[in-house]
């Protein structure tokens, strides 16, 4: 089945029907897919974090400009960096790996000491930023998966990080606030829902060398 049809039916919804949630069914093939984004060197060095307890959202939506996505909508994913990238993250990483493809670890020694090299050449900041871009991976899976489904879906960044990292007690968890997506069904008098689509002509975005 072709992508594009759902693609152009998405947009950023802007008001969602708090009386619509998603099915248990349904939320859990939307967190497998995500689940399934691909990641620099596999590490997804961030955690997924699915937050449905209205309190605690109510919070967040005061540390986000009170924008209405984050109460309104059936669940609020928020998507979080691990602070703490280092050998003993990656170690963890390597026994993981060797369990699930059967692989004696001392035969991973070589991938290992690859992956350290990469890492260590970065500084905190720099590793911070690196996962982070492989979060807006996983967040554009999630983006588009929820699009095939039939669920709407709105990708946030208008929010204090520092606050939601307070709120959620991320610090402790060697966590911090990257990038949100409130997921439901839209409201039917969200005026963004009627708006033509508007992107950069084939011949403008694309080059061919």
């Amino acid at each position: 089945m072709s992508l594009i049809a759902p693609l152009n039916w998405r947009y950023a919804t802007k008001k969602f029907d708090s009386t619509q949630k998603l099915s248990s069914a349904q939320l859990d093939e939307l967190l497998k897919a995500t689940q399934l984004a691909p990641s620099s060197i596999g590490l997804q060095a961030y955690k997924i974090i699915v937050v449905e307890d209205k309190a605690i959202r109510e919070k967040l939506r005061e540390a986000a400009n009170g924008q209405s996505q984050i109460t309104d909508a059936s669940q609020l994913i928020i998507f979080a960096s691990e602070t703490r990238l280092d050998e003993a993250y990656i170690a963890n990483y390597i026994d993981y790996v060797s369990e699930k493809r059967e692989i004696a670890r001392e035969n991973l020694a070589g991938f290992e000491q690859m992956i350290k090299g990469n890492v260590n050449r970065l500084s905190d900041e720099q590793r911070i930023a690196w996962s982070n871009k492989q979060v807006y991976i996983a967040l554009g899976v999630l983006l588009t998966a929820a699009a095939e489904m039939g669920i709407d879906a709105c990708p946030m960044e208008g929010f204090n990080a520092a606050q939601f990292d307070e709120i959620l007690g991320l610090k402790e968890k060697e966590l911090t606030t990257v990038v949100l997506a409130a997921v439901g069904f839209r409201s039917e008098d969200d005026s963004y829902s009627k708006l033509v689509k508007v992107r950069k002509p084939e011949e403008e975005l694309f080059i061919h060398i």
